[in-house]
Parts: structure tokens; C-alpha cells; sequence
């Protein structure tokens, strides 16, 4: 992993070509372009307002203009210009919450694209003899070697905040490992986002997960709750959620740990986040022994037109 300074150097020699999408009501947006001539993605993002008394106080009075929108009754609502707001030198500066995929690959570009979206429903036969053969190629394509740095503690040890005892000549089968996700800016705790990625290379995703698992599950389930409260000690159990995506960016099992206030966007949505407590209580419930599984049931989600997975398995049809 680059040093921060060489990692810092990357962005401004960003070369813009094109931009792919504006969402989360324009508040944030990936951009094409090149750095050193190779295919490079600039995601931006605005930053949280800054917090400090000073900013809190000048706001207002500070703004350069303000043009009315509309009113009624005791509702108004503007436009307007930020002014010169006195804030802490860190809020000063850091406005913007930047993510760089350099190089990045069409996969990535596909991704972060504006495209339709469908909803489709995935019975065990698609996932049989359509999706598992697509997560096999993109495992076997290399996509995963990040996830294994991380695992092996050759990549980014300085982020994480909790793991289980790890042995490399010794896997754990039960072994899991938590750290910030990169989409948080690692100081807002009502947008605080973990990421628990699991020892375990034989789960891709929760269709792998079998009614054997569920002890494993209840007890990964309150170790990450636990050491995310001595962590984040303001933070109570009831102010997080635990989920998994359907279907995932990449295929390694992991777990989303977000704070309940953060903003639900598409990646809480319906169709993409499955909790954790649903899963466990699904697994309970289901017919069968310890075998049984998340294969057999049908799961429902939504996929970009885009996307590699809905043009080789679900636009054929």
C-alpha cells in the first residue's frame, strides 16, 4: 500500500473526462477520467457540516447571499452562498469526502454509471446454474486480492479495530476482523459505517450460509455490537444495525455495522440489505438439518442494466 503522501499525490493529477453520475440528491459524484494515462475514478462526496460552536454561530450571518424560494404560513425556504465561516483548521479544509479507484477497470465503471435498475427474483435454480458459475468467475478473476490482504494482515493492520486471535498457519474458522468502511469519514458517529469481513474463504455471500452456522453467526453477531460500544463509547446497542448485502460488491462473506441514523440510502434498501437477525431467524425457522440453507429459498433484489450479472444471467431471458 502507497505511503499517504504518495497515496495524497494521486489525486491532483487527476485528468477529467467524463462524468458518470450525480445521486444522493447531488450531494455526491463520480467522475471519469485518467491519472499517468490509466483509467482512474474520482468519487466525491460532500463532507458532514462541521460541528464546532463557531461555525454553528456564523453561519447564518456569514452567508455571502440568500435567495428566496418560497413561503407560507411560518415555512420559507432559500438558496444561498456560504460566506467566510470561522471553523476549526481541519473543518476549514476538509469539505469534501473523496474515494479514488485508480486504475479502475470497466466492472468499476459499470458500477458507478447512471443506468436503469430491475428488480428480479433469484430462485435456487438461477443461483445454481446461473449466479454461482458468475461469483466463480469474478473469485477466480482476482477481484478478491484486497479482501486477502486485509485477512492476512499484509494491508491496512492500521485500520482495524478488532479481529479475533489470527494464526496464518492456522486459519480460524470462526475468525473475523473489523475496520472503518471507506465510505465513512471515520469521525460523524450518526454516519458511522464498519465493515466485518470473515476468516472463512468457502462463504461468497449469505447464500452459503447453513443452518450450522447459526451459533457462529449469534456469536459474531455480539462480539462486533460489543467491540464497537468499547470503541465508540457515546454509542448504545440499540443505536446500530447489522446487515448484509444481496447482492454484494464483492464475493467474500461480510457484514455491514452502521449506525441507526445514518442516511438509508439504495444500500439499505430494500432489495440490497438483508439484516443479520433476519438471516439468523430464517435459518432457525427453515425445514431441514444442519445442512439446510440460503440456497434453497428464493431472494428478490435489484440489479443496474448495467451491471455484468444482469446482462449474462437475467437480460437472456
Amino acid at each position: 500500500m502507497a505511503d499517504a503522501k504518495t497515496a495524497e499525490a494521486l489525486v491532483p493529477k487527476f485528468v477529467y473526462e467524463k462524468t458518470l453520475n450525480q445521486d444522493q440528491a447531488g450531494r455526491r459524484t463520480a467522475l471519469y477520467g485518467t491519472i499517468d494515462a490509466q483509467p482512474a475514478l474520482l468519487v466525491l462526496e460532500r463532507a458532514p457540516f462541521p460541528t464546532s460552536k463557531a461555525y454553528a454561530e456564523g453561519v447564518a450571518v456569514g452567508l455571502d447571499s440568500v435567495r428566496n424560494l418560497g413561503a407560507n404560513d411560518v415555512y420559507f425556504w432559500f438558496m444561498g452562498i456560504e460566506g467566510s465561516v470561522q471553523t476549526t483548521p481541519a473543518e476549514a479544509k476538509e469539505n469534501l469526502k473523496i474515494n479514488l479507484i485508480y486504475p479502475c477497470t470497466p466492472q468499476h465503471i459499470r458500477k458507478y454509471s447512471r443506468q436503469g435498475v430491475r428488480f428480479v427474483t433469484e430462485t435456487p435454480s438461477i443461483y445454481r446454474d446461473g449466479v454461482r458459475p458468475y461469483m466463480q468467475a469474478q473469485r477466480d478473476a482476482g477481484r478478491l486480492n484486497w479482501v486477502y490482504n486485509i485477512i492476512e494482515g499484509k494491508k491496512e493492520v492500521e485500520d482495524v479495530i478488532f479481529r479475533t486471535p489470527f494464526d496464518a498457519s492456522a486459519p480460524n474458522t470462526e475468525g473475523f476482523l473489523m475496520l472503518p468502511d471507506l465510505n465513512w469519514d471515520r469521525k460523524t458517529l450518526e454516519s458511522l459505517h464498519l465493515l466485518a469481513i470473515v476468516e472463512r474463504r468457502d462463504l461468497w455471500s449469505l447464500r452459503d450460509l447453513k443452518r450450522r452456522d447459526i451459533p457462529w453467526l449469534r456469536h459474531m453477531r455480539e462480539q462486533l455490537i460489543q467491540s464497537t460500544l468499547q470503541v465508540y463509547t457515546d454509542l448504545d446497542a440499540d443505536q446500530l444495525k447489522l446487515y448484509v448485502h444481496y447482492q454484494p460488491t464483492y464475493y467474500h462473506f461480510h457484514v455491514h455495522i452502521v449506525h441507526v441514523q445514518l442516511e438509508a440510502g439504495a444500500t439499505q434498501a430494500t432489495g440490497k440489505a438483508v439484516g443479520l437477525e433476519s438471516i439468523i431467524e430464517q435459518l432457525e425457522h427453515m425445514a431441514g438439518g444442519d445442512e439446510a440453507g440460503m440456497d434453497a429459498v428464493a431472494l428478490s433484489y435489484t440489479l443496474g442494466e448495467a451491471s455484468e450479472l444482469w446482462q449474462t444471467v437475467y437480460q437472456k431471458k
